[in-house]
């Protein structure tokens, strides 16, 4: 049989970067062909069920298991005093099993092993542990006396910053601003929950996991049993939603792991929802003071962020929220500083935006007050605060498109004429207002590899460790890889979601696009100039390039990289049950170049959304009783539904910027988010005639303050 050569063809793709492509996975997600993690049933596979603590902090003191032992179908109980022994971890969240020690209530204590999920979760109810139960302490308070200044907060940023003199500058300003916002604690609560399906043959170790990186599950899990990482397998390549809480190994896989061991059987772990929001994260509640100080023209002078949250005695985990000021507006003068103090609570950890989420929502609030006491629209002042560099570092920008984006996102939304009078709007008994607020979101590219297959037939594969956690990271690294080689989008295939395949880094920060299709542009374009100056016939096995991006990323830029954007936002409050509905919601966003507009507009809708839900129906209490978060499931806490999410358009910018990747993208996944529930909250303002500074806006927070 001959292998004909197939050179790369001149022919234009019908399915250029940058065209509205289709998921290709759509069809096998609504037929149910996709495989989720607890959905693989490798043959006698068994089920498990998680025990949980029942105390915020303490030790267990006895365990009893010869109840749940004697059920039918009952394989094992693991406990602290059977489990397997584990490494030392990296994350001290997933040393499950391990001792006695309880640090916060959800912590897992035990974990019953049956024929069937019914079996398991019956034995799980069945094991007895008694507790010597210690003094607890869950409460976030702005002055409690444990508070600290850490060295770092997440993203490596410094804990504290400060330019100028601030103290002086506030205090000769014209104008000032000086208020205080809070934030309960927020919790991811993806479609998915967290789950594994981990087995064991011979020293190999295979984990259908729901994560946001196999690769660094791979090598969490290689660490935590003493294995080389080529003895370990994570595969996730269908994951039902993350939105950060899947970012980092979870106890699902460890526990799965530690079962398969001990049974010699496959072991499915699916969290219980109720569970969730003690073992995989949650966005930690903020006080967050904002200081403001201008002169009559609205140019700022003085500028400071203080934020105060908490972390688990387990791990420091700290939501950077005062770094967006560092970035945002003119501010000579600046202090940015964040304080943490460590509670008996669960650990918190990765959510959509964290940091930005949070932070923008206090300062933009603190600018559309600063616009009141100005008698300034709030879309001219931001404008009049735009820095010719990174206010933080000085830095050129590589773009910086919020100027246009508030302007044609005013432009868009009717945002003028617009009466500045809050309380005024009528419509019947309802209370109509607009708000405005500014989003911002850093570009972040991570070194990844990928390898670029060239077939006889004329057909391409791509291979490379992505994750697609609902972004459509498969159509968009199929276009990139099209338009690198040439050709057709339907001409090349996609691998991803397995750890054996080139390593990558893993879906988080909406660095993915930019990190993963940097990897496979590269091994593409090399792999089209090797067959164009091929001679000789391709082998039967074809040609392959792998590339990786470590020495480009590791040159680092000189540019200042991230999105902005801009919220418009209208609103009704009913005065007769203070509900706050949005009537309809426009984001305008600069994010480099849109690789495919049907799933960036899905991407940044849905942030939208979420932040929707951030401003008017999410909230977590933290009992200080039992030391345990009370909104524990769908029915309690409550995410925005189609009915809540009215008229909701998203727009974006042609930018260009040359200083980013070869396909000049940024990150689309949490923009979206950055600024929303701000927006909502200046346009009930607008609305209502009364600052609320407290999230969310539910209706027995607004009622005391209707006319």
């Amino acid at each position: 049989m001959s292998h004909d050569p197939q050179p790369v063809p001149p022919e234009a793709p019908r399915h250029p970067l940058g065209a509205p492509t289709a998921r290709r996975e759509g069809r096998a997600k609504v037929t149910g062909a996709a495989r989720y993690a607890a959905e693989h049933a490798p043959p006698h596979r068994v089920h498990a069920w998680p025990v949980p603590a029942t105390v915020a902090r303490g030790r267990i003191t006895s365990v009893d298991t010869a109840d749940a032992l004697a059920l039918p179908g009952v394989h094992a109980v693991l406990t602290h005093e059977n489990a397997p022994r584990l490494e030392p971890p990296e994350d001290p969240a997933v040393a499950v099993l391990q001792g006695p020690a309880v640090p916060h209530r959800g912590w897992y204590v035990a974990l019953a092993v049956a024929d069937t999920l019914e079996s398991a979760r019956a034995a799980a109810e069945a094991v007895r542990l008694t507790y010597a139960a210690e003094e607890h302490d869950v409460t976030l308070t702005p002055d409690h006396p444990g508070l600290y200044l850490p060295k770092e907060v997440n993203g490596g940023y410094p804990g504290t910053r400060e330019r100028g003199d601030f103290d002086a500058a506030y205090a000769g300003a014209l104008v000032t601003v000086d208020a205080t916002y809070t934030l309960t604690a927020l919790h991811n609560h993806p479609m998915e929950p967290h789950a594994a399906t981990a087995w064991w043959d011979g020293g190999h170790l295979t984990v259908h996991d729901s994560t946001q990186g196999s690769t660094k599950a791979r090598d969490d899990l290689a660490a935590l049993f003493g294995l080389d990482p080529r003895d370990v397998t994570v595969v996730s390549e269908h994951v039902g939603g993350g939105f950060g809480s899947k970012g980092t190994l979870r106890p699902q896989a460890v526990l799965a792991a530690m079962a398969a061991r001990v049974t010699g059987r496959p072991v499915t772990l699916a969290l219980p929802r109720r569970e969730m929001p003690a073992v995989v994260g949650h966005r930690a509640p903020t006080v967050q003071r904002v200081r403001l100080g201008a002169g009559a023209d609205g140019v700022l002078t003085a500028l400071a962020h203080e934020v105060v949250t908490h972390t688990s005695t387990v791990k420091e985990f700290v939501e950077q929220a005062a770094v967006p000021a560092r970035v945002m507006y003119t501010s000579p003068h600046s202090r940015t500083v964040h304080r943490v103090v460590a509670l008996d609570v669960p650990s918190p950890s990765w959510m959509r935006a964290p940091g930005e989420a949070p932070g923008m929502y206090a300062l933009e609030s603190a600018m559309d007050e600063l616009a009141v006491l100005l008698d300034l629209d709030p879309v001219e002042l931001r404008l009049r605060n735009e820095p010719a560099t990174e206010p933080d570092t000085g830095r050129p920008f590589s773009s910086r498109g919020l100027t246009r984006a508030l302007r044609e996102g005013a432009d868009r939304f009717g945002w003028r004429p617009r009466d500045p009078r809050p309380g005024v709007r009528r419509d019947g008994d309802l209370l109509l207002g607009t708000g405005v607020a500014a989003a911002t979101y850093p570009v972040l590219i991570f070194p990844s590899s990928a390898e670029a297959h060239a077939a006889p037939d004329g057909g391409f594969r791509v291979r490379i460790n992505a994750t697609d956690i609902g972004t459509g990271a498969r159509t968009v690294l199929g276009q990139i890889a099209a338009e690198a080689l040439g050709v057709p989008e339907e001409r090349v295939r996609v691998e991803i979601g397995r750890s054996d395949l080139p390593d990558a880094f893993l879906a988080g920060g909406s660095s993915g696009t930019g990190s993963w299709g940097w990897a496979v542009h590269k091994a593409c374009r090399a792999l089209r100039e090797d067959l164009s100056n091929r001679q000789h016939p391709l082998p039967r096995e074809g040609l392959a390039v792998a590339a990786d991006t470590r020495e480009e990323i590791a040159a680092g830029s000189p540019y200042a990289r991230h999105a902005f954007g801009a919220h418009f936002a209208e609103v009704q409050v009913d005065t007769v049950t203070g509900e706050v509905r949005v009537r309809r919601m426009l984001g305008m966003f600069a994010a480099g170049r849109i690789l495919n507009p049907r799933t960036a507009r899905s991407q940044f809708i849905g942030g939208m959304a979420m932040g929707i839900g951030m401003a008017l129906t999410e909230h977590s209490t933290m009992d200080p009783v039992v030391g345990g978060f009370t909104e524990r499931d769908l029915a309690s806490y409550h995410v925005p539904v189609c009915a809540d999410v009215h008229t909701i358009e998203a727009h974006w910018l042609d930018e260009g910027d040359p200083h980013l990747n070869p396909m000049g993208s940024k990150g689309i996944g949490e923009i979206g988010i950055v600024g929303a529930a701000a927006a909502v909250g200046n346009a009930v303002h607008h609305a209502l005639g009364v600052r609320l500074r407290t999230l969310p806006l539910t209706p027995d927070a607004v009622l005391p303050h209707l006319p």
